[in-house]
């Protein structure tokens, strides 16, 4: 059975992983990665060594493979980082309340990671860590992908189909 801190840490990867999709550069270096993602730059580095035996990283870490993650994130992310709708509280917009999801779809429930200085309210959708949502709203293409990814997690059919097709295009250039 996973421990609390090893399912933490494997969710966090997920987060770094589609960070560095999102900046879309192997040029990066990890210490901005950790200051952009407020976390520690041993942690960012142990799941990058993890990532990387998993296959979804290459041998130097710069590069996300983006298929293997894609696919993982379409076959196992629900069911490795299930989720359930919690408490209504005030946060920043996730899966279908996301700006690009409510495009297509309307709903009188809203869906939220907790934040202080979130502007809607609506049920908690658990972030992968603590502090995604303060990371997210310092880049959109990742706040996206994040979103998406939550719509992976908790969204019906047709949500999830409109999610894949759209993390396709922004992971695989489709």
């Amino acid at each position: 059975m996973i421990n609390e801190k090893a399912q933490w840490d494997a969710a966090a990867g997920c987060c770094y992983l589609l960070k560095i999709v999102a900046l879309d550069s192997e040029t990066f270096q990890l210490a901005a990665l950790s200051k952009t993602l407020y976390i520690s730059l041993s942690e960012i580095s142990e799941s990058l060594n993890r990532s990387q035996i998993a296959g979804l990283i290459d041998f130097n870490k710069k590069r996300v493979n983006r298929q293997s993650l894609l696919e993982f994130l379409q076959y196992g992310v629900r069911y490795v980082f299930p989720q359930k709708p919690g408490a209504m509280v005030r946060g920043v917009a996730t899966a279908h309340s996301h700006p690009f999801m409510s495009e297509f779809f309307s709903s009188e429930l809203n869906y939220v990671w907790v934040d202080a200085d979130g502007e809607i309210l609506g049920l908690e959708i658990e972030p992968f860590y603590p502090k995604q949502s303060i990371a997210a709203k310092e880049n959109d293409t990742f706040y996206k992908l994040l979103a998406l990814v939550d719509v992976l997690r908790v969204g019906r059919v047709r949500e999830i189909n409109v999610a894949l097709e759209e993390l396709k295009k922004m992971m695989l250039y489709e």
